[in-house]
């Protein structure tokens, strides 16, 4: 896993208060391109996730608060998001917070044998996650290096219900991320 950048590290710390302030954890913070993306999430464990009404209030926070500090160099938009119900793994604090669920990862090396492992996540450690899979002979625990790891995310079942009449693409939209609309920043111009 990358360590963050100076630029990521001084947004983390401005977003970290207004986040705690709404009872939220930063999930992730990523710069891509021209664009700022926070994760939130609510606590682990908690009954419920994130709702649209906790992201708009937190992206107009967090944007107050990058006006005030200027972190971030140039144009660049701001997103503020939830990780979803099945979630990017990147970090391995995400592997930790996820102990116990389901998990599809993908392997870097493209040589491997078995370059896609699915299972449950029993631990995870600074280095490397176990997890445990199962096996024609019964379950095994895989220990992975996260510098090995290209790609993981959870796995989330839907539940099966009745049809939905709805129509597919709406269906699908409920699987996404839940995100506040976005705003193009410019850094400002300060005149001596």
């Amino acid at each position: 896993m990358e360590p963050a950048s100076p630029v990521l590290t001084r947004v983390q710390a401005l977003v970290a208060p207004v986040a705690s302030d709404l009872g939220l954890d930063i999930y992730d913070i990523e710069q891509r391109g021209g664009t700022l993306r926070i994760t939130l999430d609510t606590p682990g464990g908690s009954p419920g996730g994130v709702n649209l009404d906790d992201l708009a209030l937190a992206s107009r926070l967090i944007s107050r608060a990058l006006d005030e500090d200027d972190p971030v160099p140039g144009r660049y938009t701001l997103e503020v998001t939830s990780p979803g119900v099945e979630r990017s793994l990147r970090t391995p604090a995400h592997f930790q917070r996820e102990i116990g669920k389901e998990v599809a990862i993908r392997l870097a090396d493209v040589t491997a044998d078995e370059r896609r492992v699915s299972g449950t996540i029993v631990a995870a450690g600074d280095d490397a996650v176990t997890v445990r899979v199962a096996g024609a002979d019964g379950d095994v625990e895989r220990r992975l290096a996260y510098d090995h790891i290209d790609r993981a995310r959870t796995v989330f079942h839907w539940p099966a219900t009745a049809k939905d009449s709805r129509p597919a693409a709406e269906q699908a939209g409920d699987r996404k991320q839940q995100t506040t609309p976005s705003s193009t920043r410019t850094k400002k111009e300060h005149s001596s």
